[in-house]
């Protein structure tokens, strides 16, 4: 197909009006043709979006406590939305847990299952957030790992704020509730995880060696003090989620990793969790990656949430979305818009940056009912 009359981001000059042609799933500037085309006349062509975290799936694979769907069908759905925010590379980030339930070995064993079960116009991957204290499922992950079936290791490590919070019989009945287990049993099984904390670094030197031996990229969870991202780094850990300490993320960039928070951040005005502002941030230079982290309709007003700001340009704001996760990741296919890159492409109306089209791969993925207007040829 062809996408004609739109401005579009292009990787050499920036926005600029431009026609693209789209063929076995590439992207050709220019060129002519009788093909299908979308004219996109006064919106916004620009590269698809690289989610490089967001665990949003989990609210459609159980939507309240105890309450699980079939994973194809949590999955389809969670595509769908994906797709309508006009983000077309999706890291699931899977967390595999010693909490029984949602985020247990079962859980992770069947998600992996229906993404291998299913024909998906969104390329969806796995981020693996492996739970330090998970020594059991260690010989699984690995060997998933070896098998090609994770394309991002992250080390988390929130056994001990588990710990704090069952302290809290609020707090806690959330985590014994998502486990599906009573307080008291969820209460012992946790000690027992953590009365095996001196086998843990050996454990995390085993898996980073996995992902280091199949190439994968590696990333470390709410680092909390730069000798913890030093130590991850030494791991093979390139990529700083979530850094708990602005001091944290600004020697992490200082030494060349990639720094990743989330869209809610920016959306909302700051972190529900009180901590960094992320569009201050990026403004430094320390942020460089944005994510949908908890919600996926996040990511296009961010990046105009940034350029609103007024010290970001577009180009730039988008960076944080699409080039720099895409670079994050290793996938030198995609996050912008040149010729014989991977054709994922957000058709955005700069009015109410709605997403009016998503291409996937080359192919129409989504489009609003104005966007199925714009469409002729077929």
């Amino acid at each position: 197909m062809r996408i004609t009359g739109g401005t579009v981001l292009l990787a050499s000059g920036g926005l600029q009006p431009a026609d693209l042609s789209l063929a076995d799933g590439l992207i050709q500037i220019g060129g002519t043709g009788r093909d299908a085309a979308f004219d996109a006349a006064g919106l916004l062509v620009l590269p698809g979006i690289v989610d490089l975290h967001g665990d949003a799936f989990e609210r459609q694979v159980q939507p309240r406590p105890g309450v699980g769907f079939p994973l194809g069908l949590a999955l389809r759905d969670t595509e769908s939305q994906l797709l309508a925010n006009g983000i077309t590379t999706a890291f699931h980030g899977v967390t595999l847990s010693w909490e029984p339930g949602l985020r247990g070995l079962p859980a992770w064993r069947a998600l992996l299952a229906a993404l291998d079960a299913g024909t998906w116009a969104c390329d969806m991957r796995v981020h693996l957030r492996w739970e330090a204290y998970n020594l059991d499922a260690l010989d699984t992950a690995i060997a998933d790992i070896e098998a090609g079936r994770v394309h991002l290791l992250a080390f988390n490590d929130h056994t001990p704020a588990i710990l704090q919070k069952l302290h809290d019989p609020i707090e806690g009945a959330k985590y014994a509730g998502r486990a599906g287990m009573k307080m008291p049993a969820f209460k012992a099984l946790a000690t027992r995880v953590s009365d095996r904390s001196p086998e843990v670094p050996a454990a995390l030197v085993r898996i980073a060696a996995a992902a280091r031996r199949a190439g994968l990229p590696m990333a470390s969870h709410d680092d909390d003090t730069i000798a913890a991202r030093d130590g991850f780094r030494g791991l093979g850990a390139r990529i700083c989620e979530f850094p708990m300490a602005e001091q944290v993320g600004a020697a992490a960039v200082a030494a060349g990793d990639f720094v990743a928070m989330g869209c809610p951040n920016v959306v909302r005005g700051g972190s529900h969790l009180g901590w960094a502002s992320a569009a201050r941030l990026a403004e430094q230079g320390i942020c460089t990656v944005l994510t949908s982290d908890y919600y996926y309709p996040a990511m296009i007003p961010a990046a105009f949430e940034m350029v609103r700001r007024g010290k970001m340009d577009l180009p730039g704001a988008w960076r944080l979305i699409s080039e720099n996760p895409a670079r994050a990741a290793g996938l030198t296919d995609r996050g912008t818009i040149d010729d014989g890159k991977r054709a994922d492409l957000a058709i955005v109306d700069p009015a109410t940056h709605r997403c009016v089209a998503t291409v996937a791969s080359g192919r129409l993925a989504f489009a609003t009912v104005e966007g199925a207007a714009r469409l002729s040829g077929l």
